[in-house]
């Protein structure tokens, strides 16, 4: 479908990467991966054609067509999102009103022997078949489907797009491009502006309906749902793995170590050809050898090792005072907008030195609930900050606040005060904005770069309660599992607004859900959580028998989970199992009920030849004669396969003890 040959990118002095090339075929479901402003927005936009390379060729197949989905965009704000949406099948819409035109011509005309007629009809016929392939009246369905699936509800959809906050019109964005059905989809982190409910859906999507996909993405639980196929930049080259991103990993790990292993050889075999070229230069007897070493040395091509931890980012947050014992003490807390409620009678109290995640869909309440506690909106109840609490903020439009005209070493120089402003340049040379990096402006670096630099302005003054709102938006997978790390060495409290499964992974210990004007405390970690979410909402055959025994398990650990870490390994582990299971129940489902659309019609054609064969002609007809035998057979072998996938459904469902 597309072929990239010999791909090179430059920005300046230094190629981006050079010398790129793979292929995208159909059903590949691709993950391109490597570090913030190693080129993966860049490749994308050139896939697409909204770039040119420096060099080399992209060729795409006749007739593919592309969705592309970036990081930022401009959006319309003048119609509903219904009618948004519906932008997206206007090839379609186009395409029924020639039909209907060709179709009012042929009604006019009577000249039906005409050469000139037939063409028309063929035409009509063309346009007729063609536009059946891409709507087949199924449009209106698919829209509300898919714009429902992105987390809209019914009742949103004819509501003007200025409404929604930016987040929200990029979801509207996402689902034009998933409607028009391309091709090949090239997204551009599609889960930043997500709940963990919509990136489920969309991870279901995605693996069950798109034909082939490129994406970029640093939820790492999402890509290892979604792709099949890793392709790295690293050290300005494009690397193929033909594996999902958890083997990749070990995979590159091993290419490191083998590179690595070369390297030192090669360092130590140029190493003797340097001693033996000094030992010798003067003696003429060795002069022949001398000049060998001389040109094996000048052929040798130095061996390159992945960028792996040559440059990582070093956080550490600085420490800070005691706070009192509940930093956070919510009591009857409400928030209204005008007549909408967003929550009411939120109770609960955060003692020191938790990590709690605030999770739930867009829109109910938790960015809301933050600046609450920031005093920067008004409410009712009773919201107390404890004693000599100090507070970190991390708003989610951050990296978007800074100045674009300033350069990297100006925007931490004016915020820095003290004997800090002494440390500035060690402090950028941690964040990977060491040497010339601290001269670019702002404007130039990518979203992960722009994300860091706001991250350490939070670093800059000592803190013992830390508010997060989507702080892993634009990071790299190496830069989340640094700030993971940097998160629980922290001796304070911290309050995490995420929907990055595998970030809160094995980090909170308590998950305030969000949702219809609720906030409800779950203990445990967010794999817990999301099992009894699902428990919940299962309607799978079999599942609601198990609930009661889950719920008996999660009360029963309850009392350890107030004092210990819960068992994250284990309770992810459990969750993935489940998962696994609602999908085997659902291609058991599906198979039974093909096997039975099999057996219904070939007892309809048995209930056909039985009329044939009750006439004279028909009993003589031998023909008739070895179908009707011919289907018998595999009526009784369809029968058989039935009750055999019937049974394995029945003891899925009730599994003996």
């Amino acid at each position: 479908m597309i072929s990239v040959e010999g791909l090179k990118v430059e920005f300046g002095v230094k190629p981006l990467f050079s010398d790129a090339s793979f292929v995208v075929n159909d059903r590949d479901r691709i993950a391109l991966v490597g570090k913030n402003g190693a080129g993966k927005s860049t490749l994308l936009r050139i896939l697409c054609g909204r770039q040119r390379p420096t060099a080399g060729t992209v060729a795409v197949a006749a007739g593919t067509t592309m969705g592309y989905l970036p990081q930022v965009m401009n959006l319309q704000d003048v119609t509903t999102v219904r009618e948004e949406a519906r932008k997206a099948f206007a090839p379609a819409t186009q395409l029924a009103e020639k039909v209907e035109r060709l179709n009012r011509e042929l009604s006019e005309r009577e000249d039906y022997d005409s050469d000139d007629y037939m063409q028309l009809v063929e035409r009509y016929t063309e346009a007729h078949d063609h536009l059946l392939m891409m709507d087949g009246g199924n449009s209106e369905a698919a829209l509300e489907r898919t714009l429902t699936g992105l987390g809209f509800g019914r009742d949103d959809l004819d509501r003007p797009t200025s409404e929604f906050s930016g987040g929200w019109r990029m979801r509207i964005e996402l689902a034009k491009i998933l409607l028009e059905d391309p091709d090949v989809l090239l997204l551009d982190e599609p889960t930043n502006h997500l709940d963990i409910e919509s990136i489920q859906w969309l991870e279901q999507f995605l693996a069950q309906s798109a034909k082939a996909v490129v994406l970029v993405s640093h939820d790492r639980a999402f890509i290892n749902h979604v792709t099949n196929r890793t392709i790295e930049i690293t050290c300005g080259r494009v690397v193929d793995y033909r594996v999902k991103y958890d083997e990749f990993v070990k995979l590159r790990a091993e290419r490191r170590e083998q590179q690595l292993r070369a390297y030192e050889n090669q360092q130590r075999e140029m190493a003797d050809m340097r001693a033996f070229i000094e030992r010798f230069r003067y003696q003429a007897t060795k002069a022949v050898q001398v000049q060998q070493k001389i040109k094996q040395l000048e052929k040798i091509v130095p061996i390159e090792v992945d960028e792996v931890d040559n440059s990582a980012m070093h956080l550490k947050f600085p420490p800070c005072l005691r706070s009192g014992d509940f930093p956070i003490i919510c009591d009857g807390v409400r928030k209204d907008y005008g007549s909408h409620c967003v929550f009411s009678n939120v109770t609960f109290t955060i003692r020191r030195g938790e990590k709690v995640a605030f999770v739930g869909k867009n829109g109910e309440g938790k960015s809301t609930l933050v600046k609450c506690i920031m005093g920067e909106v008004p409410f009712v109840g009773k919201l107390k900050i404890g004693h000599n609490v100090q507070i970190g903020y991390f708003a989610q439009n951050e990296a978007q606040l800074l100045d674009e005209q300033l350069t990297v070493f100006q925007t931490i120089d004016y915020v820095a005060t003290g004997d800090v402003r002494l440390k500035i340049k060690d402090i950028l040379g941690a964040f990977m904005f060491g040497g010339e990096a601290s001269d670019k402006r702002v404007k130039v670096l990518s979203g992960g770069e722009r994300s860091r630099l706001a991250m350490i302005r939070l670093l800059l003054q000592p803190v013992n309660l830390l508010i997060l709102d989507e702080p892993t938006n634009h990071l790299d997978m190496q830069s989340k599992d640094v700030l993971k790390e940097a998160i629980r060495a922290f001796d304070g409290t911290a309050i995490l607004v995420s929907h990055d499964r595998e970030f809160l992974d094995g980090l909170v210990t308590k998950v305030y859900e969000f949702g219809g004007g609720q906030v409800r405390e779950h203990l445990g970690g967010i794999y817990d959580f999301l099992q009894h979410k699902k428990i919940e909402s299962l309607d799978l055959l079999g599942f609601q028998d198990t609930a009661a025994k889950e719920t008996k398990r999660r009360d029963e650990s309850v009392a350890a989970q107030k004092t210990e870490v819960p068992a994250v390994s284990a309770s992810k582990e459990a969750y993935l199992e489940r998962k696994e299971q609602q999908k085997r129940v659902k291609r058991l489902e599906k198979s039974i009920k093909e096997t039975e659309d099999k057996i219904t019609k070939m007892e309809e054609r048995i209930a056909e030849l039985d009329a044939i064969l009750c006439t004279p002609e028909g009993a003589s007809d031998m023909t008739v004669v070895t179908e009707y035998t011919s289907i018998k057979k595999l009526i009784d072998q369809e029968t058989s396969r039935w009750e055999q996938l019937s049974e394995e459904l029945e003891e899925m469902a009730h599994p003996r003890p």
